[in-house]
């Protein structure tokens, strides 16, 4: 009986050691292409441009599946840090809406992305997405993502 007890009691012990041996304060991986798979298809995007004023323009929607995959693939490539809250000095150049489809029979989800194109051709996003937050982006694919929204 005293065998069964401590064999119990060992294994116990053996199952709590190894459920806590993580380290502390890792954070997991994670394929930000993965991330978007989840996310459903990018059906379209809104583009608002903000004019010299810093007045919104009028909304210019994508739809054509190449620019889609270009806007989709520039942002797969943004360094994301979020848990930074950013406050910019001025207004954004671009404002523009992802619309992902999950299910025909559910909403789209909506992802808003406010655009700065900086002076060294990079750029600078903010996302309203949790897992995104604050991010920048080479100057590859800045061009790229400026040649997907372009008129």
């Amino acid at each position: 009986m005293k065998r069964i007890i401590g064999l119990t009691l060992f294994l116990i012990l053996g199952v709590i050691l190894s459920a806590c041996s993580e380290k502390e304060g890792e954070l997991p991986k994670v394929d930000i292409q993965e991330v978007f798979e989840e996310e459903g298809e990018v059906t379209r995007v809104d583009v608002q441009k903000v004019n010299e004023k810093g007045d919104y323009e009028d909304v210019v929607t994508i739809t054509d599946p190449e620019k889609l995959n270009l806007v989709k693939k520039s942002l797969v490539n943004v360094k994301w840090n979020p848990n930074v809250e950013a406050e910019m000095a001025r207004k954004e150049d671009v404002f523009i809406t992802l619309f992902h489809s999950y299910d025909k029979n559910m909403p789209e989800r909506l992802y808003e992305y406010r655009i700065w194109f900086e002076e060294n051709e990079t750029a600078t996003i903010i996302s309203n997405k949790e897992t995104e937050g604050f991010g920048e982006l080479d100057r590859e694919n800045t061009q790229n993502l400026k040649n997907a929204l372009a008129n």
